[in-house]
């Protein structure tokens, strides 16, 4: 049994230690926003938020986790409304086939809480999610666009 935090809410849950994190929110949570990709921490499809820092959650296990709070992309905006990246994705069709785009929206939102106005190699540096449709550039346009906005508060 493993008491987690998951969008401001406290769940007990019943799996093994070991069960990374994906598979708690997805399976045991029914949380779906959160991908499997790679299974190895690579991709970023699975990328939440771990205490406001992006995490990736497919190789992070559940006990590693105790005590932290965890956001989802469901719970990254409690009222529902769209977050200031979540409106610049829409506002230059940045996703094809979206199925990595969770994950890079919550990296991108870690990225922009400590860096408001990040340059070319800093968002190259953070921001590792592969996206196989290769929408590279319009997520650089959407983070460009959200710096340019002054957003002091993505969230």
């Amino acid at each position: 049994m493993a008491r987690i935090t998951v969008n401001g809410v406290t769940h007990d849950v019943d799996v093994d230690s070991d069960t990374p994190l994906l598979w708690v929110l997805r399976d045991t949570l029914g949380l779906m926003g959160t991908k499997f990709g790679c299974g190895i921490a690579w991709c970023g499809a699975c990328t939440v938020h771990l205490d406001g820092e992006a995490a990736r959650s497919c190789a992070l296990p559940v006990s590693a986790i105790a005590g932290r709070s965890i956001t989802t992309i469901e719970g990254l905006e409690p009222s529902g409304a769209l977050t200031a990246v979540q409106r610049a994705w829409l506002d230059l069709d940045v996703p094809q086939c979206g199925y990595c785009q969770s994950g890079m929206i919550m990296a991108v939102t870690a990225l922009l809480k400590d860096t408001p106005k990040p340059s070319d190699a800093e968002i190259d540096a953070a921001i590792t999610n592969i996206c196989r449709c290769g929408s590279y550039q319009r997520i650089r346009a959407a983070i460009h666009a959200v710096a340019a906005r002054h957003v002091s508060e993505v969230r």
